[in-house]
């Protein structure tokens, strides 16, 4: 039996990494492959912030993990899936993990198997330096991975994350899993963002964040706010939006916040409390992100200027028809607080029209702004 081993940090796993895998298995007529995250590497130290040993067990399970149909899967790749085992002989151990111990332990489990040690070029020409090398050499043949085979490092892939690059590298439950943990200052590609938030959507809403995101892109440069996070926001605003009530409660449950329903028009305004939750927790939002989202029906005292952006570009973005947006958008972009009040007195009417109480929130939110104009006409 030729068994290959191959160990490395995985931190985090990437297509270089399963690309070597395959090589090796076709190359070297493998008949069987050991993938093992390395708790404490002997070589250097994790990076700091790096994933707990649990994440990156996942991560590497997730990796060498593939799920293919007759169609778009080789009876020869199925295979190879099929014979990679990852391991966590090394992940939990709190010590160094010097490769010829996990030999040793891996010896026991094949004594008759031949071993192949898959490791980088930069690796290899150092071989003669690990620990019972000569012990070691003994033990296993050695197989070199060039650098077309690993084209990118972990440590390149993470300084690409925080330029929102990187998603291609990685399989694409890892990439949600680092940008839902901010992981390595991960910052999430703008087009898988919408592609996940549009997906939360009920369709016919979809013109409606489009429109809300250019506006408040436009807005946020006009009063000098984060295009960013106006961006993050305007995307993520309406993600719970189509939930029903029940599903809505579920969600603010299993976050262990307390929600008080303030007349008819209560359960209309859950989905922007749970927006922001999920926003946060799985697409890993600022905090300030997370409170434009929160804020973004209701308005609140003490709004901050990113909040005022996402909730002006919401009330005014171009697919916006009532009476009264033309004069809400040309105020806008010249004095942000009265459109604010505008679009707040513009909202209670509406409600009041209906029979329908304002939320607190929003009668605080009138009173702020009302004090703000009077002390700055």
């Amino acid at each position: 039996m030729r068994v290959g081993i191959f160990g490395g940090s995985f931190n985090p796993p990437h297509i270089g990494h399963v690309n070597a895998t395959k090589s090796a298995f076709s190359q070297c007529e493998l008949d069987h492959l050991i993938v093992i995250p390395a708790g404490t590497p002997p070589h250097k130290d994790l990076p700091p912030n790096s994933p707990t040993p649990e994440m990156r067990l996942q991560m590497t399970n997730n990796a060498f993990s593939y799920e293919c149909d007759d169609s778009d899967c080789s009876k020869e790749i199925k295979e190879i899936y099929k014979n990679i085992e990852v391991s966590d002989i090394e992940i939990f151990s709190r010590d160094r993990n010097y490769t010829i111990d996990t030999v040793n332990k891996i010896r026991e489990e094949y004594p008759d198997a031949e071993l192949f040690l898959l490791v980088g070029t930069d690796m290899y020409t150092t071989l003669d330096t690990w620990k019972d090398s000569d012990l070691l050499l003994k033990e296993v043949t050695p197989i070199e991975l060039s650098r077309e085979v690993i084209p990118i490092s972990s440590s390149e892939l993470r300084g690409m994350f925080s330029q929102r690059k990187g998603r291609d590298y990685v399989a694409d439950s890892n990439y949600a899993l680092i940008i839902g943990k901010r992981l390595y200052g991960s910052k999430s590609d703008w087009d898988w963002l919408r592609q996940q938030a549009y997906s939360m959507l009920d369709p016919l809403r979809i013109p409606h964040v489009v429109a809300c995101e250019a506006e408040a892109c436009r807005l946020a440069e006009r009063w000098e706010v984060n295009i960013d996070e106006a961006r993050e926001a305007a995307i993520l605003h309406d993600i719970t939006k189509k939930l029903d009530f029940y599903e809505n409660m579920c969600i603010i449950s299993k976050h262990g916040v307390t929600f008080e329903k303030h007349g008819k028009n209560g359960e209309k305004l859950l989905h922007s409390i749970t927006g922001a939750l999920i926003a946060q927790t799985k697409f890993g939002v600022s905090d300030t992100v997370s409170e434009a989202i929160k804020w973004h029906t209701t308005g609140k005292a003490g709004m901050s200027m990113l909040e005022k952006v996402v909730y002006i570009a919401d009330y005014i973005e171009e697919t916006r028809c009532f009476p009264g947006v033309d004069e809400l958008r040309k105020l806008a972009y010249t004095n942000i607080d009265e459109a604010m009040l505008l679009g707040l007195d513009m909202t209670v009417e509406d409600l009041k029209s209906r029979g329908i109480s304002p939320d607190i929130s929003t009668t605080e939110a009138i009173n702020d702004f009302k004090c703000i104009i009077s002390l700055h006409p």
